[in-house]
């Protein structure tokens, strides 16, 4: 049995005359008169008493009627909440983002994908680029933020922008009336540090080896809100992004002299499946927002767009 039979049937039974049933559908009266009539064949009785004034539901008919109107209001159902999520009405979608990401660029994405999408609702993954690399190619997260490069051949990754790291330090820090450090100036100067698995990390120790010492640390394992606190309460510097420390006007915000230090944002999604509409609505709102500046604060110093 075919659903364009379940809609013949239906319109015949509430129009209780094949000629209008066939009028109502748009077809030819022949074709619904044999469509109605495979239906019998197939069920084993007649599912209408034919009459020269007009049709009426047999016992089977009766039992059928309401059984085919559900089937066709589930369809129709159905189809209409397709429509609605590729239509971006409705839908989930999963993004990830770097803890630095997630407190500066990605809230304000979101807001902007909000507004255009309500009804889409997302789900949010804060871990470092190694984490989401790993709920990327699980399919856990379907579009992340992180800092680039990658190297996973699955993936498939674009650079955003090009972004300055910067020292931040309490108000009543030895160098917050700086105008500029060098990597050097902070032979001696204690740090408070991320946990591992941190890129701000990595790049920290990368950037004191390469200028000949091991950072000093006051205290290490934090997460990127931990870290902001522990610097406002004067325990230390950190070296954080410039989208960060903007959101931070309380703390002093230190650039460094050239060459400065710098990382590449980036957006990544497995290169082995098609992207939803949602995050191709999604991207398109990371990329507007940062080649638009349009930020919901202080623009980031040092931001790049690649």
């Amino acid at each position: 049995m075919e659903l364009h039979q379940l809609r013949y049937f239906v319109a015949v039974a509430e129009e209780r005359h094949f000629t209008r049933a066939a009028a109502r559908l748009g077809v030819a009266q022949p074709s619904v008169s044999s469509q109605v009539r495979k239906m019998e064949a197939e069920l084993g009785g007649p599912l209408f008493d034919r009459a020269p004034a007009g049709v009426g539901l047999t016992q089977a008919g009766e039992v059928l009627l309401p059984l085919a109107r559900r089937v066709l209001d589930d369809l129709d159902d159905a189809l209409s909440q397709v429509r609605e999520v590729g239509a971006l009405g409705r839908g989930r979608l999963a993004v990830g983002a770097t803890p630095s990401l997630s407190t500066g660029l990605l809230p304000a994405a979101l807001a902007r994908f909000h507004r255009a999408h309500p009804g889409v609702a997302v789900s949010l993954f804060e871990e470092g680029s190694g984490g989401l690399v790993e709920r990327l190619e699980s399919g856990e997260v379907e579009l992340a933020l992180v800092i680039l490069p990658l190297h996973q051949s699955r993936l498939r990754t674009r650079e955003l922008a090009s972004e300055e790291l910067v020292l931040v330090t309490a108000a009543d820090h030895p160098l917050a009336g700086r105008s500029g450090v060098t990597v050097e100036d902070l032979r001696n100067v204690a740090l408070v540090m991320f946990r591992e698995g941190y890129d701000l990390r990595t790049a920290t120790f990368a950037a004191c080896n390469q200028a000949g010492f091991d950072p000093v640390l006051v205290t290490e394992g934090g997460e990127m809100d931990g870290v902001l606190a522990m610097v406002g309460a004067g325990m230390g510097a950190a070296v954080v992004p410039s989208i960060v420390a903007a959101t931070r006007p309380e703390l002093r915000t230190i650039r460094f002299r050239p060459p400065s230090l710098r990382r590449t944002i980036g957006l990544a999604r497995r290169e082995d499946r098609a992207a939803s509409r949602a995050a191709t609505a999604f991207e398109a709102e990371v990329e507007t927002l940062v080649r638009g500046g349009d930020w919901p604060g202080v623009a980031p110093a040092g931001l790049m767009v690649l």
